[in-house]
């Protein structure tokens, strides 16, 4: 469900030199290959929807076969069943397509079958907010008291704070009782107050705006907020307000007691219990090993019931909707254009004491990673699946990755794993040790 694991955060570089992304640290002694020689690439399955135009100096030009055959040793490394690369550039439309979409089949995945998107659901969630805001229904400085009772600090949390992860709440998906119930009984539905009353027994780990910590319980709490100011549940207006007007026919967020996805759709796997994706719990050596060597199976996570995560992370989506979702919520498109700005300002330093220019604001994270390139993204993660959504407005690049295992068999995150050999490949200048290839 979060952006990225607490001390493995999916981070864009701040210059060339070198990447730091969530489950991408190296282990000891560990490098990185040279990318693939195209003249000796295998008959790729990557393909280009578009002829190619101009390409902007930044980028380099794509080359579906390198993208293709990268993607599928990366999913060999880490012991992926399944991943998905769409690429937009001025170039074109670049899909790349491995595994199977469930164990023991071999259905390719596609950019059309439907998966849990976990904490890109922020995105929206914060878009309806800020939509909300634009409407006059809220004020983005207002305490969340207005609409939640009983929040500890609630009179001093505004719902900017919220949006930008500085409430100090504490996140309950840290709280081992959520992650042993779920491993009891993986279909119940839970609703957004049990889960708040889960974060409320513990007192806040900092003032309101004195700190930053990722915290899946701000967004329980906006879905609620959204819910009050706009006067209907949050799935209708997720729908009606982001999903209907951009076209997103294979994007929703299902009712609490709905632990079904639409077809075509992708089963999720993570090797042991719930409490691997939702806390920083290592895998044990055992585990590990067993993992690596075949002899431990993942789990199948498909229809564990996601009503826990709801605003924070429960929609489910497609490639290609997340491609169109992510680029038009950058570009314009959902929000005016004071609220746009507002909105586009609104990334602040995680760590003020930090190099790597990572800054998180309404729902996203913004990082600059080079002289003529930034990035707008997020990621998402939940038993069975991780994802990245980005776009490039500078360069107009917009990449969606997904795979079907949460964690590799040595505890990567997978699809943000792939990250770096990915950026290698768009943009020119760049270097970036994966530890994949």
């Amino acid at each position: 469900m979060r952006n990225a694991r607490t001390t493995r955060r999916t981070t864009v570089p701040a210059s060339c030199a070198a990447l730091l992304i969530a489950g991408c640290v190296l282990p000891a002694g560990a490098g990185a290959a040279p990318l693939p020689d195209p003249s000796a690439a295998p008959t790729p399955t990557a393909t280009a929807s578009a002829s190619a135009a101009p390409t902007p100096s930044a980028l380099k030009p794509i080359d579906p076969a390198a993208l293709q055959s990268s993607v599928e040793r990366a999913a060999r490394k880490l012991k992926v069943p399944g991943a998905v690369v769409l690429l937009r550039t001025p170039q074109g439309t670049f899909r790349a397509q491995v595994g199977t979409t469930e164990l023991g089949t071999t259905t390719p995945p596609t950019t059309a079958d439907h998966f849990r998107i976990a904490s890109n659901t922020k995105t929206m969630t914060a878009a309806l907010i800020t939509l909300l805001a634009q409407d006059g229904r809220l004020r983005l400085d207002d305490p969340v008291s207005d609409y939640v009772a009983g929040v500890p600090n609630g009179d001093h949390i505004t719902l900017s704070e919220l949006l930008k992860m500085r409430s100090g709440l504490y996140n309950y998906t840290n709280a081992p009782e959520l992650s042993a119930a779920l491993d009891a009984d993986p279909g119940k539905a839970r609703t957004p107050r049990e889960m708040l009353d889960i974060a409320f027994k513990r007192p806040p780990n900092f003032a309101p705006d004195t700190s930053y910590e990722y915290s899946n319980t701000n967004y329980v709490l906006l879905g609620l907020v959204a819910e009050k100011a706009g006067g209907r549940p949050l799935a209708e207006q997720f729908r009606t307000r982001l999903f209907a007007p951009l076209g997103l026919k294979g994007t929703s967020l299902p009712a609490l007691v709905d632990t079904s996805l639409p077809g075509p759709y992708a089963h999720g796997y993570m090797y042991g219990s719930t409490a691997y994706a939702l806390v920083d719990q290592p895998y044990p050596a055992d585990v590990r090993a067993a993992a690596r060597s075949g002899k431990l199976r993942p789990v199948d996570y498909t229809h564990q019931n996601p009503s826990y995560a709801h605003a924070a992370g429960g929609a489910v989506s497609t490639a290609d909707d997340l491609a169109t979702w992510i680029r038009a919520l950058v570009t314009g498109k959902v929000l005016n254009a004071g609220f746009q700005r507002q909105w586009r300002d609104s990334p602040q330093s995680e760590d003020p004491a930090a190099t790597d220019g990572q800054k998180y604001g309404y729902g996203i994270t913004h990082q600059r990673f080079g002289p003529n390139a930034s990035m707008y993204y997020h990621g998402g993660e939940l038993p069975g699946f991780n994802s990245f959504i980005g776009h490039d407005p500078v360069n107009d690049v917009t990449l969606v990755v997904w795979t079907n295992l949460t964690l590799s068999p040595d505890g990567r995150t997978t699809a943000q794993a792939m990250l770096p050999t990915l950026l290698n490949q768009i943009y020119a200048g760049l270097a970036l040790p994966s530890g994949i290839d």
